[in-house]
């Protein structure tokens, strides 16, 4: 049996390097070529024709769920799979509605990761991290409505950018500004507005009231 044909796309080179390393021992597996950019990515599978794109979610140029959803209309013969340092259901969800095949924790250990080629690979799905079962067997199903953030949120959370969750879910991990700042690649004084305006919209005045609110909603 041939190998399955795998394209790599990660911004960062030492990420690409340990997976091409793990992926070294399994014959079943071969990569046969990397990007470092949402528009490479699109660019080398076009070109090379994979059997599976492994993306991260975060990259310059074009992130990973677009360069999914690209697919989905491009190349849909080809399997997906994201990789991310993010659990939070909503990832999930937009992954799944661009068409990923796959979700996987870039902290998953070497057998799950390996599961999930294995899956994908056969035809099936894979998804890791705290997600909801309902949630994801409803859109892999193809069950679900499109969801309007409005519509399955709480008013609180609803009115919430797509950055001010981010913001919220790491200072539920217990991120200060500085490490907020370095995990979404902005200013610290950016953070520092940006969660200013969540604990406004959260109609909270201190961590240990959103923690109570957050609690509330089930967030944590």
């Amino acid at each position: 049996m041939n190998p399955i044909k795998i394209v790599l796309t990660d911004d960062h080179e030492l990420v690409r390097d340990g997976i091409k390393s793990l992926l070294e021992s399994e014959k079943e597996f071969h990569v046969i070529d990397e990007a470092s950019d949402g528009v490479e990515a699109l660019e080398v599978v076009a070109l090379q024709n994979p059997d599976l794109l492994i993306v991260d979610i975060r990259m310059p140029k074009m992130n990973g769920l677009e360069v999914v959803k690209e697919m989905t209309k491009s190349f849909p013969h080809i399997k997906k799979l994201v990789l991310s340092m993010h659990d939070s259901e909503e990832y999930v969800v937009e992954a799944v509605e661009a068409g990923a095949d796959g979700y996987l924790l870039k902290g998953s250990s070497k057998s799950e990761f390996l599961k999930a080629l294995h899956t994908i690979a056969g035809g099936g799905k894979f998804f890791a991290g705290d997600v909801s079962a309902y949630i994801i067997n409803n859109f892999v199903n193809g069950k679900a409505k499109s969801s309007s953030k409005s519509e399955v949120l709480p008013e609180e959370l609803a009115n919430l950018t797509n950055r001010e969750k981010q913001i919220l879910e790491l200072i539920l991990e217990g991120k200060g500004n500085n490490e907020i700042a370095d995990a979404l690649d902005i200013s610290k004084r950016t953070a520092e507005v940006h969660r200013f305006n969540l604990m406004k919209k959260m109609n909270v005045k201190n961590l240990a009231e959103l923690t109570t609110k957050s609690r509330d909603l089930n967030l944590i």
